[in-house]
């Protein structure tokens, strides 16, 4: 276990935690979460999970805005569900960047892990752009992804990242049924 794999621990923590609470401070803890894991999954060889970072990073200032301003007349952004036209963008999107991001990881990467590490990449990608936008469905996102993380962490030696993630399936219950409880009809 790693000063990073622990900065990386604490970081997340409070980032979900303040996720799951709608408090626009998570992003900038994300930030420096993204910056620990950058590091600790470089030199782990999951390089999909890495440069994952370096998009959450912008995402992260992106979401930071949308949540403060992103709203009608630039109001706070509200809880809201996915569209079916959203989900057919998602489906499409999870599908072809997996196969993309799979495609560069077998061909320029010593991945060991390249499905596993595509999938869980594009599913954070996709959820990502929902917790920004307050779609109440990022959650079951996150989840999905966070199965798939758990057994992938462990597996690379990574168990404290590995704890986390069970940690982060349940911030993520806990968001879930918040956010629902906030969903704003449209």
């Amino acid at each position: 276990m790693s000063p990073v794999e622990v900065a990386g621990f604490i970081t997340g923590a409070l980032c979900v935690w303040l996720v799951a609470r709608q408090n626009h401070w998570n992003w900038p803890i994300g930030i420096a979460n993204n910056v620990a894991f950058l590091v600790l999954f470089w030199t782990s060889g999951l390089y999909a999970d890495s440069g994952l970072q370096v998009v959450y990073i912008a995402l992260a200032l992106y979401g930071w805005w949308a949540w403060l301003r992103g709203g009608d007349q630039h109001s706070t952004l509200p809880v809201t569900r996915t569209t079916t036209q959203q989900w057919i963008w998602l489906a499409v999107a999870g599908v072809l960047g997996t196969a993309l991001l799979h495609w560069i990881l077998v061909s320029f990467t010593e991945s060991t892990v390249p499905f596993w590490d595509s999938i869980t990449t594009v599913l954070s990608l996709l959820a990502t752009w929902g917790q920004a936008r307050k779609k109440v469905e990022c959650w079951w996102l996150w989840i999905a992804a966070d199965v798939i993380y758990v057994p992938l962490y462990a597996y690379k030696d990574l168990y404290l990242t590995a704890v986390l993630y069970v940690g982060f399936m349940v911030l993520c219950v806990i968001g879930l049924r918040s956010w629902t409880r906030d969903v704003v009809r449209v």
